[in-house]
Order: structure tokens, then C-alpha cells, then sequence
């Protein structure tokens, strides 16, 4: 069994002490491949990882022309495989609504320039982000919803906007029924899963730190909902995840 992690973040502090480890514990679950959100620097070491690039939207108040000159430079690195995470937040506000939408407008248009998908974080800000990304001439190269967590309606929106479905910890949540209905309706060549991790840790290990080696328990869940083998979504959720986001050379090395 392949799976890949679509979205981690092993950079964040939490993996200071056992980094390596997590990703041998993730090997040993079958984790082959990881995208790692805006850590290029981290990906160089270890051959089995990408990268994105990207502003999240919490920080958007604190980008500036160097900060876009950065992904402009990074955009190009051979293991940055998308913008992102980018997108909007409207729970918490960290950054001025207007200051979000301008930065996400930015980013949008530097991967249209690299043609490289774009991996977008939309909380409280779902019309706002489906519209902007239709100002922007949409996703050409491809985009994924990251963390999805919307109905079937939402779900049909990002699909008919051109996404792909990326599926983390929370599919597993006992409250979550909305969710398992979206996924049961996705398509299934428009299916990813992911961790988020050290976020939103699946069931069992809710509460604790998550890891890419929980992944599988994403993968086992969807293929409950689907009514799938747990190899056949570890199958089909990689070979998405490369069509999507690898270059031709990686995915076939």
C-alpha cells in the first residue's frame, strides 16, 4: 500500500525532537510521498518530499514585495510543486479581510505565471474565495481545497471550479456526516487525503499530536464511506495526488 500526505507541516516546532522519526513511523505505514506547506528548505533533505510556497492568509498582514519576490524565486525550485497554503480566514481575522484578498489575488496570479495548482485554506470565507478565484480565470493548472470540510453542495462547487478534494482527520470526527457525504459523492480521480498534521489528528489518536503515519486512518475511513478497499483509496488518492501536483520526471522515477 502507497498513500501520500498531501498537507503537513513537519517544520512546525512540534517535530523539532522527532522529526525523523515521524517520518520513519510514516514510512512503516506505507507513506510514500509528502508535500510539505511552505518549508522548501525542509523537502531538500529528505527524497520522498515537496514542498508549496505561499502567504497563509493569517500572515497576510505581513507580506510585503519581498515576500512576493520570495515565491517568485521559489516558485521555480525543482521540489516547490504549488502556491499555497493561500486563501482566505475570516474566523479569526489576523490580517484586515481586504489585505487577505488582495494577497490571495497575488499569489493567484503568480501561479498562473509558473503554472504550478494552488492549494487554498478558506475558513468563513467560502463565497469570497470561489469568487475571487473566478476573478482570477480559475484553477488552469489545477488546485486542491485543502482540509475540506464542507457539504455536498460546497463540495460540488470546488469540483465544478476545477479542484480537487483533499480530506484530513476530520472525515473521521463522529459529527461529521456532512463531510462523509461530500466524500462519498467526490469523484473519484478528484479524491485526496492529508494530515495537516501536528492539526486535526484523526480518530483514534484525536487530541493528540497528528502525524503523517495517521494518514491510513483517513484512508481506512473514505474507503468506509466509499465502500472501498482501504488499498484501492491509498491507490487512487496517490496516483491523484501525482497526475495533480508531481512533474512528469518524479512520477515516473
Amino acid at each position: 500500500m502507497k498513500l501520500s500526505d498531501s498537507h503537513c507541516h513537519l517544520s512546525d516546532p512540534q517535530f523539532d525532537a522527532d522529526r525523523d522519526a515521524a517520518l520513519e513511523r510514516a514510512l512503516a505505514a506505507g507513506v510514500r510521498c509528502f508535500m510539505e506547506i511552505d518549508a522548501p528548505e525542509l523537502a531538500e533533505r529528505y527524497p520522498c518530499m515537496y514542498a508549496t510556497v505561499g502567504v497563509h492568509p493569517h500572515e497576510a498582514a505581513k507580506a510585503t514585495e519581498e515576500t512576493f519576490a520570495r515565491i517568485r524565486d521559489l516558485a521555480a525550485h525543482p521540489k516547490v510543486l504549488a502556491i499555497g497554503e493561500i486563501g482566505l480566514d475570516y474566523h479569526y481575522d489576523f490580517s484586515p479581510r481586504d489585505v487577505q484578498q488582495r494577497v490571495f489575488t497575488r499569489q493567484l496570479e503568480l501561479a498562473a505565471e509558473f503554472r504550478k495548482p494552488i492549494v487554498i485554506h478558506t475558513r468563513e470565507a467560502w463565497d469570497d474565495t470561489l469568487a475571487l478565484v473566478g476573478q482570477a480565470s480559475g484553477v488552469p493548472h489545477g488546485g486542491i481545497m485543502h482540509c475540506f470540510t464542507g457539504d455536498a453542495a460546497q463540495a460540488q462547487q470546488a469540483l465544478d471550479a476545477g479542484f480537487h478534494l483533499a480530506f484530513g482527520g476530520v472525515l473521521t470526527f463522529p459529527k461529521a456526516e456532512l463531510l462523509r457525504e461530500a466524500a462519498r459523492m467526490t469523484p473519484e480521480d478528484r479524491m485526496l487525503i492529508e494530515t495537516d498534521c501536528p492539526y486535526l489528528a484523526p480518530v483514534p489518536y484525536r487530541g493528540k499530536r497528528n502525524e503523517p503515519a495517521f494518514v491510513v486512518e483517513t484512508a481506512r475511513r473514505l474507503a468506509e464511506v466509499r465502500g472501498a478497499t482501504v488499498e484501492s483509496i491509498a491507490d487512487v488518492t496517490t496516483r491523484n495526488f501525482q497526475n495533480l501536483c508531481l512533474p512528469h520526471a518524479a512520477r515516473n522515477g
